[in-house]
């Protein structure tokens, strides 16, 4: 019976550490991370934009939402994109939002 235990437990942690819902960089239990995407030759001004768009994934099971550079540089109207950043927040990788945060004018 330990034997099974042990096997069912060993299973829960590899299944665990290969989800989807993990990001990959570390932060098993809790990972919030800023990772800066791309930058273009386009400088940031006075009249800089910002525009989000997110996606949300509940137990790398279900995943839902936009989180394209496209629809966040709609959502605020950008036509030039000055850089790219990305905010991942996991949580035991159970409950992962990645939001792509777009500059530009």
């Amino acid at each position: 019976m330990k034997k099974v235990f042990m096997f069912f437990g060993i299973a829960s942690i590899a299944v665990l550490m290969s989800s989807c819902a993990t990001l990959g960089l570390g932060g098993m239990v809790y990972e919030g991370i800023t990772v800066s995407h791309s930058v273009t030759s386009n400088t940031i001004s006075d009249n800089t934009k910002v525009g989000k768009s997110n996606y949300i994934s509940v137990l790398g099971i279900v995943a839902v939402g936009d989180g394209g550079v496209n629809a966040a540089a709609k959502n605020a109207g950008i036509k030039k994109i000055s850089h790219v950043d990305e905010q991942k927040t996991s949580i035991l990788g159970v409950f992962t939002k990645s939001e792509t945060i777009v500059y530009g004018e």
